[in-house]
């Protein structure tokens, strides 16, 4: 049997060798034991721990706490600290204080009671701790907090039952900022932000930031619509001056919206999403405006969810359906051309027009898919024409912005003449100014691609919109289409003859084909002729019908037997 002055002998000579921290003290507290790495630990040599209060390496203002700890335990009453580990404040030679985990153990031997301490140094844990929380509660980018972080402090705002109120903002132009400059210039936009929202919204305002291009801000004692509206339109004056980020100045708009707690939102996820929704709202009316929440809009939504999942129904049961639009020659009237236009062959509401579900399905996951099957659908219907003996003519197909994004456009399109043996210039492309103004570089190239091969590229509704005649010049067009609004008054308005007349001058000057949508009297049609237009389409010459009416029609009109210019 090993003698006990063996044992405590290879006990003290373990804790000597430890990493952690090892002390012992008295019951009076006076240090009777310490090894190197308590020493290193406190700043202390051994000699002068060894025989010093213990008090020594405690912060002053937790000593009295400590001593009657101490004097607890000497009166033999049970103590919370005995043998478990805890956190503990320590204290070092110059006063430092640190953070430190702590087991405690107490004997009672020939000597009295005694203490024993393993300590060791977690600063660097506390670091790391304190690290994951911020990164848990704030926006890498900006600094600002995150999502989780607003809505703990939102939800805090209404439990206590105080006025707030919430603006959520959209950037307007944000995406040709990355698109043309690059991320890190867009980064940098976004820091500049997060420093400037705050100096316009003032000291009490509370912004973080949700992710990519949205803020949300809330205003604490804002109960009241007017009060969300004053401090929006001051955003939107902020916005309206040039916003300068290194070398570049960008003119960077915002769309905002806003709800007030809690009659607009009892929790912090409804009155976020209210103002989102009102957000949205201002968005569809042209951006760069301020909406507030009206219980309307939650209705709007829960019925465009709905459309939305009547659209997913419709795609896989296959209820979309072509139907075609005649293009004729407006000298002769032979039919030179087809647009294909979709509808929607609803199962209870019977044929739906695209008025009732386009603008739903244009931001519809579903776009690219269904965009891809009217380019296929189109060019196979041409191709039954084709292989029945009549006349070969141009299909015109509306293009979805989501097949441009897609990067596939040009092998899609290739892909379905290859497939139908159509030749390239009897495929027609119509872009809306939507498309025109969003396309970077690769999005062009795509155009350029299919413009070389034969395709046709139109710009439908030409003139109604923003976008400027540099758009001729940069996209590969072979057409313009002048839009319905300008021939329906052009026999009484005189601006509209003019803008009719410019149209067709500059197409005609630059090499573009002209035809003009909505003839409905041949007076129109004379008017048109008159100034130089070559090809029409519109109630005049035919609705859209379905492919075997269409066939009729063009067998009755005696179309052309090749293609028209």
């Amino acid at each position: 049997m090993d003698h006990p002055v063996t044992e405590v002998a290879g006990a003290f000579g373990l804790a000597r060798a430890a990493t952690y921290a090892f002390i012992t003290s008295d019951e009076r507290g006076r240090i009777t034991f310490a090894n190197a790495a308590a020493a290193a630990l406190f700043g202390y040599s051994i000699g002068e721990l060894l025989g010093a209060n213990i008090d020594l390496i405690v912060p002053e203002r937790f000593r009295a706490s400590h001593e009657a700890g101490m004097a607890r335990m000497a009166r033999h009453e049970p103590s919370r600290l005995s043998g478990r580990t805890v956190e503990v404040m320590a204290r070092r030679r110059d006063g430092g204080e640190f953070p430190a985990e702590f087991t405690l153990s107490m004997w009672r031997d020939r000597s009295g009671l005694g203490f024993g301490a393993i300590l060791r140094d977690i600063s660097e844990w506390r670091a790391r701790d304190e690290r994951l929380v911020q990164l848990a509660h704030h926006d890498l980018l900006t600094g600002l907090p995150n999502r989780a972080c607003f809505e703990e402090a939102l939800d805090a705002r209404l439990a206590a039952g105080n006025a707030v109120g919430v603006l959520m903002l959209d950037l307007d132009g944000f995406k040709e900022v990355n698109d043309s400059w690059g991320h890190s210039t867009g980064d940098a936009l976004l820091q500049t932000l997060a420093i400037r929202l705050p100096a316009w919204l003032g000291a009490n305002a509370v912004l973080a930031r949700f992710g990519g291009d949205e803020f949300a801000v809330m205003l604490p004692n804002a109960g009241d619509t007017p009060t969300l509206a004053a401090s929006a339109t001051t955003l939107l004056e902020a916005f309206g001056a040039p916003l300068r980020v290194g070398c570049h100045t960008f003119h960077i708009g915002v769309s905002i919206g806003g709800a007030v707690g809690s009659t607009q939102g009892a929790s912090a996820e409804e009155l976020i999403g209210n103002a989102d929704l009102a957000m949205f709202r201002a968005k569809q009316e042209g951006k760069r405006r301020f909406r507030a929440f009206q219980p309307a809009m939650r209705s709007a939504l829960l019925s465009r969810l709905a459309m939305r999942a009547e659209l997913h129904a419709a795609a896989r049961a296959g209820e979309f359906v072509l139907h075609y639009q005649p293009q004729v020659a407006l000298e002769t009237g032979r039919i030179v051309g087809a647009e294909a236009l979709l509808r929607w062959q609803h199962p209870q509401r019977g044929l739906l027009l695209p008025g009732a579900f386009l603008s739903h399905l244009e931001d519809h996951p579903l776009a690219l898919e269904v965009g891809q099957w009217v380019v296929e659908e189109a060019c196979r219907q041409a191709a039954l024409w084709r292989d029945a003996g009549h006349p070969v003519m141009r299909m015109g197909v509306n293009l979805f912005a989501a097949q441009v994004r897609s990067r596939t456009l040009a092998s899609d399109v290739v892909d379905a003449l290859r497939r139908h043996r159509l030749s390239p210039g009897m495929l027609e492309l119509e872009i809306t100014e939507t498309i025109v103004l969003s396309v970077d570089e690769a999005d062009l190239d795509q155009f350029r691609d299919l413009h070389r091969r034969g395709v046709g590229i139109a710009f439908d509704d030409f003139g109604t919109g923003y976008a400027s005649l540099s758009s001729l010049k940069r996209f590969p067009l072979t057409r313009l289409k002048i839009d319905r609004g300008f021939v329906r008054d052009l026999m009484a308005e005189r601006h509209d003859a003019a803008v009719v007349r410019a149209i067709v001058q500059i197409g005609n000057d630059i090499g573009l084909n002209i035809i003009a949508e909505g003839i409905e009297t041949k007076d129109q049609e004379a008017r048109l002729v008159e100034m130089g237009c070559r090809q029409g389409q519109g109630y005049l010459y035919g609705k859209a019908l379905p492919a075997a009416q269409f066939a009729d029609l063009v067998r009755a009109s005696g179309s052309l037997e090749r293609l028209a210019g």
